[in-house]
């Protein structure tokens, strides 16, 4: 059964809904001259949106937490004297009620609240019958049914004016990025609402500050609707993930050289390259159908000798041979391996059933 959200444009004061929208501010609000500072810069430099962490969870206890309450006239002060919006995060009933009664323009559920279906809908019940934008980072896990779930809960509640923040995948194997990008997961997302607008943090997403620039290029590249981006008067002495903010005329230059494409419909010459694509896709569905039937053969074989269904010596083979070949081929050895997992998962799959009968 297809799901659908109920949503609205975010309509944003002063903000052009045909541009890229940017929401840039510390991680932190730390002190009031850090916030004001860092706020004057970035609206000098046309920045409309002004984020900072009021309340910030943290992985272990012991770090500095947020100012809480107390940094919320801060913001205040951030609207009266410059005119950007102000956004912050949001995890409790508490949270949104002073965020609300501050006059906050923008709220987000962070990427630690929307894993948990119970926060998400205690947030929910609190934001009922309230009209303000409310952006749903994705869950820590890369589980898209849970990010759309938490969406789904603050429709349901009410709240038309969503988005979504796309920050990246916690992983074990954690490689270049401080979170994975993943960036199948938002696409699928977006697939299944294509009105709802996408933004992409790549500051939690790298977790490095020279990756903010590439990663934003490369979510415009996808035609993602914003990016989030963390940006400090003075990055090297936060108080909070220091090493991913940028300085305000950092932003600006980031910014001034990112390429926005056009979101055109095809033309002539692009559907026909896609139609060659589809004759291919054809093309190897046979070949896949062509090469369970083989394995269900062998599980024949396997099943008359009494053979494991599994060779891990031959899987290890077909999994570095083919990995090995991929990368000749111009494709990512990883990528490689992730097609002939899913393969092998599949003819194991097959190979089960055959056995079983």
């Amino acid at each position: 059964m297809d799901i659908e959200l109920n949503i609205k444009p975010l309509a944003l004061q002063g903000v052009d809904p045909k541009r890229p929208i940017v929401i840039a501010g510390p991680c932190s609000a730390e002190t009031e001259e850090q916030v004001m500072d860092t706020a004057t810069q970035l609206a000098n430099n046309g920045i409309r949106i002004f984020r900072a962490g009021v309340w910030k969870p943290r992985t272990k206890p012991g770090g500095f937490e947020g100012k809480g309450i107390e940094a919320l006239p801060w913001m205040q002060r951030v609207k009266a004297e410059t005119g950007m919006l102000t956004a912050t995060e949001v995890a409790t009933p508490e949270h949104v009620e002073a965020a609300l009664r501050a006059g906050i323009d923008v709220l987000w559920v962070g990427a630690r609240t929307s894993v948990n279906p119970f926060s998400v809908q205690a947030l929910a019940d609190a934001l009922r019958g309230v009209d303000v934008p409310v952006l749903v980072k994705n869950p820590v896990n890369p589980d898209i049914e849970l990010w759309t779930g938490a969406l789904l809960r603050l429709n349901a509640a009410g709240i038309t004016r969503l988005g979504a923040i796309h920050r990246g995948f916690s992983s074990v194997d954690q490689k270049l990025y401080r979170n994975t990008p993943m960036w199948h997961l938002a696409i699928e997302l977006k697939r299944r609402f294509p009105t709802l607008p996408i933004f992409t943090d790549p500051s939690h997403m790298g977790g490095r500050r020279d990756l903010v620039a590439p990663i934003a290029q490369q979510a415009m590249d996808l035609g993602f609707d914003g990016l989030m981006v963390e940006s400090h008067c003075n990055p090297d002495c936060a108080w909070s993930d220091a090493k991913q903010q940028v300085l305000p005329e950092v932003l600006d230059f980031i910014l001034d050289r990112l390429v926005v494409r056009d979101n055109v419909e095809a033309t002539e010459s692009i559907n026909q390259l896609r139609k060659q694509i589809d004759e291919l896709d054809n093309a190897l569905m046979e070949l896949l159908t062509k090469r369970m039937r083989i394995s269900r053969e062998i599980a024949a074989y396997k099943k008359l000798h009494n053979m494991t269904v599994v060779q891990t010596t031959r899987y290890s083979e077909i999994l570095d041979k083919r990995g090995a070949q991929g990368v000749l081929c111009g494709m990512n050895a990883d990528f490689v391996k992730t097609v002939y997992e899913a393969i092998h998962a599949e003819s194991v799959r097959q190979q089960i059933e055959i056995m079983n009968k």
